[in-house]
């Protein structure tokens, strides 16, 4: 029985690096059900796992066995909506990437992904990339939400991947940690790695300007790495980032500025929204809570969409 990692999954077929870097085409023994979780994949990126070799000459193994996770991430899964899909395990921290524009990424899509990796107690920095592409009204712009998200607790870095601004500072951010890189496909992810890591030479495809949504370049999730105990895990470009298995009344506890009021609203059930005596609609009312994550706030209590 041997111990690896798993650093892609392609379906079926998982990569598997073993303790000497060596890599195994490896597949699951029979049929793995986790308990009480409903996900359309049983093993993620960055899952520690048993297997034993099936086929020297083929390089194949068997995974027989998944260790247990410290954390993972999940989304709802695009085709079973019961499902969940987990994008990866076992993260040090997440790091969204967002542009104010080609493409825009919304500020209800930053909540969303702050939300759901509050729920798995992942610490999240927020990266603005393509700011060589903003002008001084739209820097001014970026840094009232850099402003506003730092005042909550969310490191924030600024970065320019065509010009080279905050790459030391990227590259120091993902110093000995695994790290989940997200963000709307487009917003120069494969870029900024290859900025830091020239050697591993991520595709790169220039935003189609078509809906300004990008095109897609990585189809599955992929581990890799940049230094020694430093990897990084590239993620499809997120269009869904369902909050799966939260309840309303949790909501309010993933957004940091809500959770340190919550007990002094008026009623202890309170969900801040037409209830009197609530803290943070006072909170909203006098500009110390933002009026978008309240916004976001509402709509994620809806079940609704709000990241266009």
């Amino acid at each position: 029985m041997k111990k690896g990692l798993i650093i892609r999954s392609t379906g079926s077929w998982y990569d598997i690096r073993n303790e000497d870097g060596h890599i195994f085409q490896g597949r699951l023994k029979g049929k793995f059900k986790i308990k009480g979780l409903k996900v359309t994949n049983p093993i993620a990126v960055g899952d520690h796992v048993t297997f034993e070799i099936e086929d020297e000459a083929e390089n194949t193994a068997v995974i027989t066995d998944i260790d247990p996770r410290e954390n993972y991430i999940i989304r709802q899964s695009v085709h079973k909506t019961a499902h969940g899909h987990i994008l990866a395990a076992n993260l040090d921290q997440a790091v969204l990437l967002a542009t104010l524009t080609l493409p825009r990424t919304s500020l209800g899509f930053i909540d969303r992904f702050l939300v759901s990796a509050e729920s798995f107690r992942i610490p999240t920095t927020i990266v603005f990339n393509k700011t060589d592409i903003l002008n001084d009204e739209g820097l001014a712009y970026q840094q009232e939400i850099m402003d506003m998200y730092e005042s909550i607790g969310y490191q924030c870095l600024s970065t320019s991947a065509t010009e080279g601004d905050g790459i030391d500072a990227f590259r120091q951010l993902l110093d000995h940690k695994v790290t989940l890189l997200s963000g709307h496909s487009g917003v120069g992810k494969s870029s900024l790695v290859n900025a830091i890591s020239p050697e591993l030479n991520l595709r790169t495809n220039e935003v189609s300007t078509f809906a300004n949504k990008g095109v897609h370049t990585t189809t599955f999730a992929e581990m890799f790495e940049l230094a020694p105990d430093t990897f990084i895990i590239d993620t499809p470009g997120i269009k869904e980032l369902g909050l799966i298995d939260t309840e309303k009344e949790e909501i309010g506890h993933y957004f940091p500025e809500m959770r340190e009021r919550l007990n002094q609203c008026r009623f202890h059930n309170c969900l801040h929204i037409n209830e009197p005596g609530c803290a943070i609609k006072d909170a909203v009312a006098e500009g110390d809570i933002a009026e978008s994550r309240y916004m976001s706030y509402l709509s994620m209590m809806e079940g609704e969409d709000n990241r266009r």
